[in-house]
This record gives structure tokens, sequence and C-alpha cells, in this order.
């Protein structure tokens, strides 16, 4: 777990901002169904909620110190509180609202590993609520406000813990962070995830969907399939061009130097994962695993 204390550190520079994220913007997706953004700065990685007659839910529920902002926006949209929060891993930038929704009523619900990581981590075991109160192994689904939200487990892919969300009637899905949409991905390899996993974890959503279907990613504006299919098109190529070199012989530091991904830098390289460290994990994935 000291591994994740440090990826928390090394996401504080991405969240500088968050001290000036007064307020997070909304933008529906489906009818009763809304993303919601850091409007001011970074606030997290997106949330998703679904209101209706019977219930209020949330997909992740951001950070910690933006809480309060999300909820501001959220209360002016559902305008009652959240009875369900689905956290689709367990990194601080999507549970980090989970102690204080809890004190607010909401059930928190994760895939079994989510739970686990969180209970054994100080950084995010914060109190009581905190921590997921339903998991599931595989897949569960719910029945609410008239849609069918199917959550389904997608094994060692950011994470060994990560969720993604089937909205059937309203032919949404909400990816969480197996789409960083035109980023470079963030690939936890110290907390359960890999790049196979990963790109079969986007092709498995690909599976889901069809050219209507509206892709909430964990990270980037509301995405389509085809923005999905290119956005693994890249990882791919990213991959392949790695390995090229690897199969050539090459160091991770001469790889590095020759930057095989530079054709790439202008529309992913960003603040987190950066063009050099997309390719420091693409040649740790290729030698470990």
């Amino acid at each position: 777990m000291k591994k994740l204390a440090v990826l928390l550190i090394m996401l504080a520079p991405l969240a500088s901002a968050q001290q000036t994220v007064t307020s997070f913007k909304s933008t529906e997706v489906s009818p009763g169904m809304y993303m919601l953004d850091g409007e001011d700065g970074f606030g997290g990685g997106n949330v998703t909620l679904l209101v209706g007659d019977e219930y209020v839910v949330l997909i992740d529920d951001a950070m910690a110190p933006t809480i309060a902002a999300l909820m501001d926006a959220a209360g002016k949209i559902a305008g009652r509180p959240v009875d369900f929060v689905i956290n689709t891993h367990s990194h601080g930038d999507h549970v980090g609202g989970n102690e204080h929704m809890a004190s607010q009523g909401a059930i928190i619900v994760a895939h079994d590993n989510v739970h686990k990581r969180m209970l054994a981590e100080p950084t995010l075991n914060t109190g009581p609520g905190a921590l997921p109160v339903v998991t599931f192994s595989d897949a569960v689904t719910f029945h609410i406000n008239g849609y069918e939200a199917f959550v389904f487990h997608i094994e060692h892919a950011h994470t060994d813990g990560d969720a993604a969300i089937l909205f059937r009637d309203a032919n949404v899905i909400a990816a969480g962070d197996l789409m960083f949409h035109k980023l470079f991905p963030f690939i936890d390899l110290d907390n359960g995830g890999s790049v196979a996993g990963y790109i079969a974890g986007q092709r498995k959503i690909l599976a889901l969907a069809d050219d209507e279907t509206r892709i909430i990613p964990g990270h980037g504006s509301i995405a389509s399939k085809g923005d999905l299919y290119a956005d693994l098109k890249v990882l791919i190529d990213s991959q392949d061009r790695v390995k090229t070199l690897l199969d050539e012989g090459m160091s991770t530091e001469e790889i590095v130097a020759a930057n095989p991904l530079a054709v790439y830098h202008d529309d992913y390289n960003w603040g987190f994962i950066t063009t050099e460290r997309m390719t420091r994990t693409l040649i740790r994935s290729l030698t470990t695993d």
C-alpha cells in the first residue's frame, strides 16, 4: 500500500488547482442523466449523476476538497440527497467524497477489490463511511428510475477493481478510467492494472457500444464509440512502437531518448501522464508481464 500512497502524492500536482475549483458544470447525456466535471480547474474524475422519481445515483464522487462544489451542482439538479454512489475504482480522485456521501445517507457500492485496497490504505480509509458497504465480484444490476444499470467488472485494466456501467435503455456507458479521452491513459501497474488488461477492457466496452452510444470517460469530454476506438488504436500502436525498440535490444533510457510516441505527443500528452511516462509504463509492462 506504500505504492498507493506514492500514487496519491504524484496526483497532487495534477490536483493543484483544486483550491480554485468552486463549481462543476453539468452536461445532460440522456433524460435524467448528467456528466458533472470541474468548471474552473481540476475537480477529480468525471462524475455521472442519475436523477429520477425513485433514486438519485452518483457514479464516483471526485475528491474530498471538491465535494462541496460537487454536491452543490448535484443538488441543483436533483433537489434531494444522493441514495447510491457507485465507485468505478479506488483512486482518490474518484472515491474522495465517499465519507461525506455516506454521512448524508448514501450507500457506497464498488467491486470487492476497491474495498480491499481502500481498507488497507489510510489515505483512503479516512473514517466511517469512506469504504464501500456493498461489493460485488463480477457484476450487479440496478433497476432504477426506469433504467437498467449493468455494473460490470473489468479485470486488471486501469487497476484490479475497475467497473464500468452500461445503461442499456439510455445507450450510455460510464467507463470510469477505462477511458481517458484524447489523453494518454494512466495504467496503474502497482495496483493490479496492466496494459493488456486495459486494451481488453476497452475492447469489451467497444463490443457493448454502437454508433449512437455516448461514453462518459473518467477524464476528458463525452465520447462516442469511434472516439474510444481511436484512443485504443493510439494505445495499441504506442505499445507496438515501444516493443519494436525493445526487440532491437534498446535499453529503457535509449527508448525514452528515441521518443517513439512523439507522433502522439501534441494530442495525448498531459500533465499527469506525459509522453515520457506513457513510454516508461509501456516498457515496464512489456518487460514484466
